[in-house]
């Protein structure tokens, strides 16, 4: 008798429930004699042995393929269908993790499918490959413990179906589009998780020498593959997947059927003009008193989120930075980012570093004011913004400089009570330089000689900021 019908995604999700609670070893190790009648019965693996030992390999993915062959009896193939075809569901077997404040996030993409840069030019998202993939997934998340040595002692946790929800569609479709445009202008090779929002076109291969040959460009494009990125999964595991979880505050309505990025430029273009006093006048915030981070608060305000947190920015990684530009037109501040290790710089590498992947994975919104002859700040609107592709090479070069540096020994001198280091600085480079990202002189980090130094961050120009505004909100 069948477990599951399979030809009914709620059959499969009833029967895939009873995981809940149970480790990858358990699931092997109660997969019996029967287990080896349905493979022999349906063509596939005819010894039970082989299939626990193809299992227990240890490289990436088997632990997708312990459920797939242990519990749902089929073996994994390369069929371009969904997984469970008769019933359009695909499975995806995806880890969490718990932070230190007890909060779960999700700890990985969930990976759809290649990126077949010849036939997704072709493609239009509701007749694509990857939107019959992620249509209707079956999720089943495992708790990631590094306590856990051996990995197929994870815990599952939680097991859904899922559909992307009908406020997300717009921009996912909107994301799916920007990635396939870019492969319609020859800059496959060009593209990064930043480009958009929930869904993104992550590498996908060995290492940085996994390429492709793409259309309308002679230049080799690393393999990439659509996945749903790690923001979003976690928005998804904590407000769909977890039962009884309290919603968040949302910028788009539930019946408003427009992109994340339509819908905030439209919202913040109404107070394109409007001083920064006559905006808090209109949301009754009380100017004199200045409250910090004022320009942030008020970004907040015109999207409708009373907090300081909309759930589309956090499952999207965008993060809003306030751009100020003088009555001189020029930036008088550099845009910071999250302070870096010393020791831990030395040992990483460009592309898979901590400054790389939030670079290339992040979003921001530039919320621009511009300073008027009263010297009042004036709203000019918005823009989204990532960093493009030939500027992040710029970004490397500085980053590479800065690991010789450390490597090398820090070199400081002390002129007039002064400290000086030999840091990339903003002369050296048109887009990034090394400064202080310090509270005062005894907040530091270990230099890999021992010495502690003040902390440092990378900083983006202020002039290369400046360059990055649109014209219209200048």
């Amino acid at each position: 008798m069948e477990k599951y019908n399979k030809s009914d995604p709620k059959s499969i999700e009833k029967y895939a429930k009873k995981l809940v609670g149970k480790t990858f070893n358990d699931v092997i190790n109660e997969d019996d004699a029967v287990a080896s009648e349905v493979y022999e019965s349906d063509g596939f693996l005819s010894e039970y042995e082989s299939t626990a030992n193809a299992s227990k390999k240890g490289n990436k993915g088997r632990l997708g393929q312990v459920v797939e062959e242990h519990y749902f009896h089929y073996h994994i193939n390369s069929d371009q269908n969904p997984d469970f075809k008769e019933a359009g569901v695909e499975l995806k077997v995806t880890c969490y993790k718990k932070n230190k404040n007890g909060d779960l996030s999700a700890k990985e993409r969930v990976v759809i499918t290649m990126i077949d840069y010849y036939s997704v030019i072709n493609e239009t998202f509701y007749d694509s490959h990857v939107w019959d993939k992620c249509k209707l997934m079956l999720l089943i998340y495992y708790l990631y413990d590094k306590a856990v040595k051996d990995r197929y002692n994870y815990r599952i946790g939680y097991v859904s179906l899922f559909t992307p929800p009908k406020e997300d569609l717009p921009t996912i479709e909107s994301d799916f589009n920007k990635i396939v445009q870019k492969v319609r202008n020859g800059k496959a090779h060009e593209l990064s998780e930043g480009d958009t929002d929930y869904l993104g076109a992550v590498t996908k291969g060995a290492n940085a020498n996994s390429v492709r040959f793409q259309p309308f460009s002679d230049i080799p494009a690393k393999q990439r593959a659509f996945a749903f990125k790690e923001k979003y999964m976690t928005h998804v595991l904590n407000h769909y997947i977890i039962p009884n979880k309290d919603m968040g505050e949302y910028i788009l309505d539930e019946n408003e059927n427009k992109a994340l990025e339509e819908a905030v430029i439209e919202k913040v273009d109404k107070y394109s003009g409007m001083t920064e006093k006559e905006i808090c006048e209109a949301f009754d915030i009380d100017y004199e008193k200045k409250p910090k981070q004022l320009e942030a608060i008020l970004a907040y305000r015109i999207l409708g989120i009373k907090g300081n947190k909309a759930e589309e920015f956090e499952k999207a990684n965008i993060i809003v930075k306030t751009i100020r530009i003088g009555k001189n037109d020029k930036i008088k501040e550099s845009m910071s980012f999250p302070t870096f290790k010393f020791k831990e710089l030395v040992n990483e590498e460009w592309e898979t570093s901590d400054f790389f992947n939030y670079l290339s994975e992040t979003r921001f919104l530039f919320v621009v004011y511009k300073y008027n002859k009263n010297d009042e700040l004036v709203m000019k609107g918005c823009q989204f913004w990532n960093i493009p592709y030939d500027d992040l090479q710029e970004v490397k070069k500085v980053w590479i400089r800065t690991k010789q540096v450390l490597i090398d020994g820090l070199e400081v001198k002390v002129i007039n009570n002064k400290r000086y280091n030999n840091f990339p600085g903003s002369s050296e480079n048109p887009v990034c330089h090394v400064r202080p990202h310090a509270q005062n002189a005894q907040d530091t980090y270990e230099l890999p000689d021992g010495r502690m130094y003040p902390k440092q961050c990378f900083w983006l120009n202020n002039t290369y900021v400046l360059s990055q505004i649109q014209d219209r909100l200048k």
